[in-house]
């Protein structure tokens, strides 16, 4: 009888261990679908971020105006994108500023050269008109700063003006400039104008008065020879100052 049991005892102690092995197995089985898995993932690499100098990609100025022309003077401070522009550039004319701030109607445009330090000038103007310019690249892009401006064309007139360099020396010339009526009415008064190209500077003026000084010159007529009748002509001389005195001058005068 106690054999029988030993027996019988035997085959359930086996049966209980092989419930456990079962069970071990069991739990070791692949999860079942649904149960969420760490995943390893891989961040992208950061694109690094082009900081652009503080300044301008370009800048501009008028540096020359007639009846019918503007002349711009730029500067292209940064060479292609992100900072700068690719040459040429463009450079658009507007008749107003509403225009120019939203890039419509442009009325004249003209191509600059390859070089960053340049000037280009407009032509085909109406006279006496306000204008307004701005900027873009051989590509296309517009330059978001610049709105320079306004400029105004010369009044149609029938005022010349031709200057004469009579004396020159290693720090200054004496020049005369001959104000001329070439219309068919009597000159009330007369304004001549031009740009110096480097640092000539004038020191004294005779026959005129000079209003401002530096690179841009305005001589208005003396109190005595404002009067200028049709086909008649007056003049006003002055000295100047230079590193190198100019080839020439090219004067306008507005009556």
């Amino acid at each position: 009888m106690l054999r029988t049991f030993g027996v019988v005892l035997t085959a359930v102690t086996l049966a209980a261990v092989a419930g456990v092995t079962a069970a071990g197995a069991a739990n070791t089985q692949a999860a079942p679908l649904g149960t969420p898995r760490l995943m390893t993932t891989v961040s992208p690499t950061a694109t690094p971020t082009v900081a652009c100098p503080p300044a301008l990609p370009i800048s501009g100025r008028v540096t020359g105006v007639t009846a019918t022309t503007v002349t711009i003077s730029y500067t292209l401070q940064f060479s292609g994108p992100p900072c700068g522009y690719d040459l040429p550039m463009t450079v658009l004319l507007f008749a107003s500023y509403e225009d120019a701030a939203t890039w419509q109607n442009p009325v004249a445009e003209a191509v600059t050269g390859l070089e960053r330090n340049g000037q280009v000038t407009l032509d085909g103007l109406t006279p006496d008109t306000e204008y307004w310019f701005r900027f873009s690249d051989v590509e296309a892009r517009r330059d978001p700063y610049v709105i320079g401006g306004p400029v105004r064309t010369e009044p149609v007139s029938g005022c010349g003006a031709t200057a004469t360099i009579d004396a020159r020396w290693g720090s200054g010339f004496v020049a005369t400039v001959t104000v001329r009526n070439t219309g068919s009415e009597s000159l009330d008064g007369w304004l001549v104008r031009w740009r110096w190209s480097g640092d000539e500077r004038i020191q004294s003026v005779w026959g005129g008065v000079s209003d401002g000084a530096g690179a841009d010159v305005t001589i208005r007529n003396a109190s005595y020879n404002g009067t200028v009748a049709p086909g008649g002509s007056t003049t006003f001389g002055l000295l100047a100052s230079a590193g190198t005195a100019p080839s020439g001058i090219t004067a306008t005068c507005a009556g």
